[in-house]
């Protein structure tokens, strides 16, 4: 007679499986009766009061009502008044200049950042540390100083 095709490890694993979908099941029901299916909206909504703390009551949307006059709302851009053509020439220092290359930078003295130059935009010849005035335009990679005199 042969021997039972069935070894101690396979018992084992198939008491584990067992086991496992009997406890499996048992989530499953204990789910179904502790189930919040069929409660309405308002029982899952939570709500944030002017405190921060989480609550079960809707706030009341009456009491800090503002009323606004109809006059007060802008819509739009208020117009801007042109500049002052005096207040557009800065004073400043040459801090770099490349005769060869033909471009350099100044340092503007009121808010003392460094400002690109190039020889088409000297009306003219500049070096190193010369005081200069000069307008600034809106260049592609930054501000670009246009026509610079020395002072």
């Amino acid at each position: 007679m042969g021997r039972s095709q069935e070894t101690f490890s396979k018992k084992e694993k198939e008491k584990k499986r067992l086991k496992k979908r009997q406890d499996k099941e048992a989530k499953k029901e204990d789910r179904k009766a502790n189930s919040n299916k069929g409660q309405g909206l308002d029982d899952m909504l939570a709500y944030v009061d002017d405190n921060g703390n989480i609550t079960s009551t809707p706030p009341d949307p009456t009491k800090k009502k503002k009323e606004i006059k109809q006059e007060d709302i802008q819509i739009g851009v208020s117009k801007q008044e042109e500049p002052d053509p005096a207040d557009l020439i800065r004073k400043g220092t040459v801090t770099f200049f490349n005769t060869s290359k033909g471009y350099g930078f100044i340092r503007d003295h009121d808010t003392q950042e460094s400002i690109f130059v190039h020889q088409n935009g000297l009306t003219c010849p500049i070096k190193e540390n010369d005081k200069v005035t000069f307008e600034v335009e809106k260049g592609q990679k930054g501000l670009n100083a246009v026509n610079v005199k020395a002072a």
